[in-house]
């Protein structure tokens, strides 16, 4: 009987997925949820041993314009979006190669926050291989589904993060 190794009993590391990114030698997205943000993370791996070359949260979007009376939402689609193109624009602007999405053990149901932030990485200007379907509506990345209509501040966070980076 094989004994699982402890990061995967606390359901932490996929250690095959992990195998296969790491031969790849590309450099890798790690995405991650919490209750309260989206964590992204550029990493560059080089014998097994992982080397941050930055990160950022979706808290980084108050600083955009973000309303605070929105900022438990701060891990909603729209924030997922907008934290996928800050990362795409700062991927660029630094120059890095292109690199791979690690969603980790995080399931990638279609039309979700996991596909929000590959939209915002492809319209920021990273090419990826993607099927357009798998994409949430237009209307739901604007915020036109929550409570208040959120379109008019995403499309000022959205530029104010185009001017900065672009």
């Amino acid at each position: 009987m094989k004994t699982l190794k402890q990061r995967r009993k606390q359901n932490k590391t996929d250690y095959g997925k992990r195998i296969k990114l790491l031969k790849s030698g590309t450099p890798r997205i790690v995405f991650r949820k919490t209750n309260n943000y989206i964590l992204v993370q550029y990493v560059t791996s080089k014998q097994a041993q992982d080397k941050i070359e930055f990160g950022l949260n979706s808290g980084e979007l108050l600083k955009f314009g973000w309303p605070e009376d929105f900022k438990r939402s701060l891990k909603s689609i729209p924030a997922t979006y907008l934290t996928g193109f800050l990362t795409g624009k700062k991927i660029i602007a630094k120059k890095l190669k292109t690199p791979i999405v690690d969603f980790g053990m995080i399931r990638t149901l279609h039309k979700t926050k996991t596909h929000a932030f590959l939209k915002g990485l492809i319209d920021a200007g990273i090419e990826m291989k993607h099927k357009e379907e798998t994409f949430p509506d237009q209307d739901t990345i604007k915020g036109k589904h929550m409570k208040k209509d959120f379109s008019k501040i995403f499309e000022e966070i959205k530029s104010k993060i185009e001017n900065k980076n672009g």
